[in-house]
């Protein structure tokens, strides 16, 4: 872990065998620059080539996104019911979609929320709002009642997509709403999905293209961002293009084979802002195909992988976990599709890159790095024959510029010293939904995204995550509030005061651990603490340990100093 001294040594990384990182004072006589830095300003640039992204103002991400011409043949797969939809039925089911929705009154601006688990019908329901210039907004199926009404009406929803055991909630809401089928096969007369094919029957006609600019609101994705409670993250039509233009075509790019002949796995929820810039945008861009799973289950991933000849998997460090421990146990011929398991949403610890590349050496393993508030983009892995950089997020992805930042006196720093990252491109975030306030607090007046991580730039550019300032938990790579819990828990009749925190976990990544002052008398136990915040929140946002204590470490002003909750975690242990 970094501490605040981070900056005053140089951060040479070592990967081998052991995968260690290695400090070394910076009384060393020091290396020059790099081309891909300047001393001057403080800003990296990416060593790869840039991409040249379309100027045209009036341009959408759909149709953008429909402008690659490729040829692939299987677009999305469903391997519980060998459902799939193939490219050339893509568009116009697509097409059918927005002209459903234009008959039944969404217009511009209006916003759709989809509140759905993975489905081959995801990225037709999504890009169909987006033709439109209607704006979407997703959640996590699992989500709370009140969860919900919270985003309802924050972001002003008008209409919803979601499972048929979720209808008659999001009405009671006053919110219409359309059941999905997961099945594509399913008798189109079924009552409870006949809105739904109804939509995507082509029966209406085609919809008027609205004109849409690049600068238009495209999508509304929650994140807690550096700090504090979950808000709206802006993204425009233009953060999709400069995603697409950036980070896949990287993907494209990256080995000599066709993107036509990648098979994906989408585990990773396409709710969330990895699995929607791969599985609903990116990757319909290059013709690879996608098989998409509702849920992650290691013996049915195993199963898939085998049987669709997946070449690439995309996880968090959990799911890494599981493939690596169920790898040991199958027999070699299992898994030996696979080309590349990229890893991102939260680091990987040291052993577990071990175990992976000892269990799958001939499986290219990459990390990579990206917010909700950058699209995605960030950093991307890249190992080639002599380079082997395991450990690190990757290089800066094209177009891209960084800067470290000493968090206490604002100085940049060069390669090999460890400080805030500040991103800046054209996937930036337009801004937090009506928070002018935390909006101007994460992106400067000079466009830099300050992301509360810290990181190291290594000489060769890999770069490498140490600590964040940062308050959110990351469990399984789902970002938790501990704003959010905290405001839940002092709910509570018998709580005086409390603070969330994250336990490091191998598993899970983080877990969140509450620090409760109990009011005189009460008797409340560790037990009744997480049951009461589980009532109440989604599965994964659940408080998994508890620690009474007297009083709570905050500052003059009263924020909780979640450092010294963590020191004092260690003590408790």
């Amino acid at each position: 872990m970094a501490s605040a001294s981070t900056n005053l040594f140089n951060c040479h990384i070592t990967v081998n065998n052991t995968t260690q990182i290695q400090k070394t004072s910076t009384t060393q006589n020091p290396k020059p620059h790099p081309d891909w830095y300047s001393p001057e300003t403080g800003i990296y640039h990416s060593k790869h080539k840039p991409v040249e992204l379309p100027s045209d103002p009036f341009l959408d991400v759909v149709s953008f996104l429909f402008s690659h011409k490729h040829h692939g043949v299987s677009a999305l797969i469903d391997p519980s019911s060998g459902s799939s939809v193939s490219y050339p039925e893509l568009y116009p089911l697509v097409e059918s979609m927005a002209s459903g929705l234009h008959i039944m009154g969404v217009s511009p601006g209006d916003v759709v929320l989809i509140l759905l688990p993975n489905s081959i019908y995801y990225p037709i329901v999504f890009l169909g709002v987006l033709y439109l210039g209607a704006i979407v907004t997703t959640m996590n199926p699992l989500s709370k009642v009140l969860e919900i009404k919270k985003q309802i009406a924050d972001c002003n929803v008008c209409l919803a997509f979601t499972s048929p055991e979720i209808v008659e909630k999001l009405q009671a809401l006053g919110i219409p709403a359309i059941a999905v089928p997961e099945d594509v096969n399913l008798d189109s007369k079924q009552t409870a999905f006949s809105a739904f094919f109804k939509l995507i029957s082509g029966s209406f006609g085609l919809a008027p293209r609205p004109v849409i600019k690049q600068q238009d609101t495209a999508a509304i994705m929650y994140s807690s961002g550096t700090t504090g409670m979950s808000k709206g993250v802006v993204l425009t039509h233009g953060n999709f293009i400069a995603m697409l233009g950036l980070f896949v075509r990287f993907e494209a790019s990256q080995y000599e084979y066709s993107s036509v002949d990648n098979v994906f796995l989408a585990v990773l929820p396409m709710f969330h802002i990895y699995g929607l810039s791969l599985f609903v945008l990116g990757l319909l861009s290059l013709g690879s195909s996608i098989v998409v799973m509702r849920k992650f289950d290691i013996n049915e991933v195993m199963n898939v992988i085998d049987r669709y000849s997946v070449t690439h998997f995309p996880v968090v460090p959990p799911m890494l976990s599981a493939l690596t421990r169920k790898a040991k146990d199958v027999v070699r011929s299992s898994c030996k599709s696979l080309k590349q398991v990229s890893c991102g949403a939260a680091p990987l610890t040291s052993k577990v890159i071990e175990d992976f590349i000892q269990t799958l050496p001939d499986v290219d393993l990459i990390q990579g790095y990206g917010m909700t508030e950058s699209t995605a983009v960030g950093t991307r892995g890249f190992n080639t024959e002599n380079t082997q950089n395991y450990s690190s997020v990757g290089l800066l992805a094209p177009n891209m510029q960084a800067k470290v930042v000493d968090w206490s006196t604002g100085s940049f720093l060069p390669p090999g010293c460890g400080g805030e990252l500040w991103l800046r491109g054209s996937a930036i975030m337009k801004g937090y939904l009506n928070n002018a306030e935390a909006t101007m607090s994460t992106v400067d007046t000079d466009g830099w995204l300050h992301t509360g991580d810290i990181v190291c730039f290594d000489q060769e550019g890999y770069i490498h995550i140490f600590d964040r300032l940062k308050e959110i938990i990351k469990y399984k790579g789902f970002q938790i509030a501990p704003a959010e819990l905290e405001a839940v828990l002092i709910s509570h009749p018998e709580i005086l005061d409390v603070a969330v925190t994250g336990t490091m976990d191998e598993e899970y990544g983080e877990i969140p651990t509450a620090f409760v002052v109990r009011k005189h008398g009460s008797r409340l136990s560790s037990a009744g603490v997480m049951d009461y915040v589980s009532e109440r929140v989604a599965p994964y946002k659940k408080v998994r340990k508890v620690i009474f204590t007297n009083s709570i470490p905050k500052s003059a002003a009263g924020k909780i100093l979640r450092r010294e909750l963590r020191i004092l975690l260690t003590s408790k242990l």
